[in-house]
């Protein structure tokens, strides 16, 4: 089977909707919302739509297709910078020393603080592949695809990106973390706080939320031990995003502490080792297996295949891959080494 991502459009609602139902809850972009998802697919349009070429406020949904079949097998998300509709909350975890004298001891004591500091920056996220397709290099097609599409839309991206991972959720879809923070605040469950701040954005945090620092010491064990973890299934992603020279900084996520990974965009490996060439051969036998992308916006696509860059600063695909992508000798593509 081939795949490849491609801008979203309207009718790629319902499967989008099928899959947010399969997420088990903790990914506020994906919300099992149709409105939600629609709303989602109306601003993307505007965005692919937008004839300015600077930074703006705009959200891109692409879509993993399967070129056979036309099934729709995954989603991934950007956003050009976060925190102008409203602003952008995330914990950062601190340590004040204290001394004292007459006891002749140090105390360090480490908290939590509400910040907005990541607020401008670019966001990559809203990634979810179908259980089905979980193999074959799908994820990081779909992961490293996001990398390609900032590469050739520089100017639409902030200098600093982000990346929220999922955190640590129980058997009954609960979090430790909100159950332990933010939950005795609000009188709500996570699910609740976290289908809420889906559909409505999460400026209830700002009117509610405690201003002062939260002392980890004070948490409980469950809340404390799940601070800047991964879901399980995520850390294969948190390892992607590594060796992409993201790094974790000490931002947590607000509703369920998992790690918000942060890079500069320009140091962003796949980023960083794009290369834009013209089409000279699309009949190559054998190649460097690459990431191969072309389009602008709401034509852009991409997917998986063998190139080589000769001399001449031009680059041959093989023919499965131009067929995929439809591309022929005279376009121009934009690559990065798998």
């Amino acid at each position: 089977m081939t795949f490849r991502l491609r801008a979203a459009h309207s009718k790629d609602l319902e499967p989008l909707y099928e899959m947010a139902k399969l997420t088990g809850g903790g990914f506020t972009n994906l919300p099992p919302d149709r409105a939600a998802l629609g709303a989602k697919l109306e601003r993307a349009s505007d965005a692919f739509g937008r004839d300015d070429d600077g930074l703006g406020d705009d959200q891109f949904v692409l879509v993993l297709e399967n070129v056979e079949t036309g099934d729709v097998r995954g989603t991934c998300q950007l956003f050009s910078q976060v925190g102008q509709q409203w602003p952008f909350y995330s914990y950062r975890l601190t340590t004040l020393t204290q001394h004292s004298q007459e006891l002749d001891r140090t105390v360090r004591a480490e908290m939590l603080s509400l910040v907005t500091d990541l607020e401008g920056s670019s966001e990559v996220g809203g990634l979810f592949l179908h259980p089905n397709e979980r193999a074959g290099g799908l994820g990081l097609l779909l992961a490293r695809s996001r990398y390609l599409f900032i590469a050739m839309h520089r100017h639409r991206f902030a200098d600093r990106v982000l990346a929220e991972l999922r955190g640590i959720i129980d058997d009954r879809g609960g979090s430790p973390f909100w159950d332990g923070v933010a939950g005795r605040f609000f009188g709500m469950s996570f699910q609740e706080a976290d289908y809420f701040n889906a559909i409505n954005g999460n400026q209830f945090i700002a009117d509610l939320m405690p201003k002062h620092p939260v002392y980890i010491a004070m948490l409980s064990d469950d809340a404390r031990s799940v601070i800047g973890l991964p879901h399980p299934t995520g850390r294969a992603a948190m390892r992607m995003l590594e060796n992409e020279n993201f790094r974790f900084e000490g931002y947590v996520d607000i509703f369920d502490g998992g790690p918000s990974m942060v890079a500069h965009t320009d140091d962003v490996k796949s980023v960083k080792e794009a290369v834009e060439a013209e089409v000279s051969a699309v009949d190559l036998e054998e190649g460097e297996k690459a990431l191969v992308a072309t389009g602008s916006l709401t034509t852009f696509r991409s997917c998986y295949g063998a190139r080589e860059i000769r001399e001449d600063g031009t680059i041959a695909l093989d023919s499965a891959c131009a067929d995929t992508l439809d591309v022929k000798p005279g376009d121009r593509v934009w690559s990065v080494a798998r």
